[in-house]
């Protein structure tokens, strides 16, 4: 239609990319995504689909066109470029849920440890769905950077990444601290002293 011929062209001039410029297989891409942009509209959600589309659809066109194309700043296009389809759908249910409400208490660091070790590749966005799903608690992305960085999680977190053949080890901070017992393998056999073979002293000696 010749409406929506027309609308396409205005989006092109808005995001200052020449359609004369364009190659047919271009113009039929960014056709298909302003139909798109017109049916579902450019709400959060939208902006963000269509951004992810136009990041890795082979265009060939720059980050900061594919920005003002899907309506989002540059830094935000960037950043989304190196997250994958489910980190997108994350970072967006996260970004829209609302206020962060409840807190972290030290009780939690055991079983956060527990599905890092299960789940050795988990972002910090697998590990905050974990958290709202065991207990009912949203919180921020900062308050869990805090809050592994105190029990010494995020270490772990990097030394899961690499893991070995060797057995994780995760370490949290001690009951003086507030926090849960430091978890850790079990100490070789030759830690303990040997048995000794002499008998000791019996506890009734004789009457002299």
């Amino acid at each position: 239609m010749a409406t929506d011929g027309k609308a396409f062209s205005q989006w092109l001039r808005k995001a200052k990319i020449s359609e004369r410029k364009l190659t047919p297989e271009q113009i039929a891409v960014l056709q298909s995504a302003h139909c798109f942009r017109e049916q579902c509209g450019s709400d959060y959600y939208s902006q963000r689909f269509l951004t992810h589309y136009l990041l890795h659809c082979g265009t060939g066109l720059k980050i900061a066109q594919i920005a003002r194309l899907a309506g989002v700043s540059r830094p935000t296009a960037s950043e989304q470029q190196g997250l994958s389809s489910k980190q997108v759908v994350q970072t967006a249910h996260h970004r829209m849920a609302g206020r962060p409400h409840g807190k972290l208490l030290p009780r939690y660091a055991g079983s956060i440890a527990q599905f890092m070790v299960k789940h050795p590749e988990a972002t910090r966005l697998d590990i905050l769905d974990f958290i709202e799903r065991a207990w009912k608690v949203r919180v921020s992305t900062v308050a869990l950077f805090h809050f592994m960085k105190k029990y010494g999680l995020d270490k772990a977190q990097q030394s899961l990444a690499a893991e070995s053949e060797d057995p994780p080890v995760i370490e949290v901070a001690s009951p003086a601290s507030g926090g849960l017992p430091a978890v850790t393998p079990p100490p070789p056999k030759n830690f303990f002293l040997p048995t000794p073979n002499t008998r000791g002293r019996s506890s009734c000696s004789q009457q002299r």
